[in-house]
């Protein structure tokens, strides 16, 4: 399955115990449709001291979530933005801010993915 984001990346949280929250995607495993979001979905991992005179002790840490959750954010508004087919060029696609109207953000799709260099309002 082809993700919609890419190392880097902002992307707000659509569902879960992190609904709402933002952050840039660290890494991804298309393998498994999953993404790593910085500073979401923390776990608690109890580490065991391996070497003698390392401790262990507590660690949370950031954990996959399916990139089918997350979606990524409008540079103008901070919404969650869209890949639409166009009406004119059947075939054609392009991304849009869910904020329509009150945010007119749209930019070219690339591969699937949306190229914010060339992102532009109405």
């Amino acid at each position: 399955m082809a993700m919609n984001v890419k190392k880097g990346d902002t992307v707000v949280v659509l569902s879960g115990k992190d609904k709402g929250k933002q952050g840039k995607v660290q890494s991804t495993i298309p393998a498994e449709s999953k993404v790593v979001v910085e500073g979401v979905n923390l776990v608690t991992c109890h580490t065991k001291p391996r070497r003698q005179g390392e401790e262990g002790g507590i660690v949370r840490r950031e954990a996959a979530l399916y990139a089918s959750k997350v979606q990524v954010v409008c540079p103008k508004c901070g919404k969650g933005m869209i890949r639409k087919e166009s009406k004119k060029k059947k075939g054609s696609f392009f991304w849009s801010c869910s904020g329509y109207p009150a945010c007119t953000g749209l930019c070219f799709d690339k591969g699937g993915k949306p190229d914010f260099s060339t992102f532009k309002t109405k």
